[in-house]
């Protein structure tokens, strides 16, 4: 393969890890509507420490742990966000 053809496979994995973000995005979304309904804390820190060990237990490589969790942590703080200012009004 030559350096334009992995970047178009870049490129394609780019575009489908764009598409799995909105999805999670939106089922947080659904997620924090039900929170705000039983008065759930949007913060679970036990839940988000699952999370990261699954994920570093799935972990293939070549990231490292570290970097993965590091990502995780990111995505889940952007549901976060998104949760606390999507179910403000509701």
């Amino acid at each position: 393969m030559t350096i334009d053809d992995y970047r178009k496979e870049i490129n394609r994995l780019d575009s489908e890890l764009l598409r799995i973000f909105n999805e999670r995005a939106a089922l947080a979304l659904k997620i924090g509507e039900i929170k705000k309904e039983m008065k759930i804390p949007v913060y679970d820190p036990a839940r988000e420490k699952r999370i990261f060990e699954a994920m570093s237990n799935d972990n293939p490589g070549p990231l490292e742990n570290e970097a993965i969790t590091r990502l995780f942590e990111r995505v889940i703080d952007e549901s976060r966000r998104l949760e606390r200012i999507r179910t403000k009004g509701l």
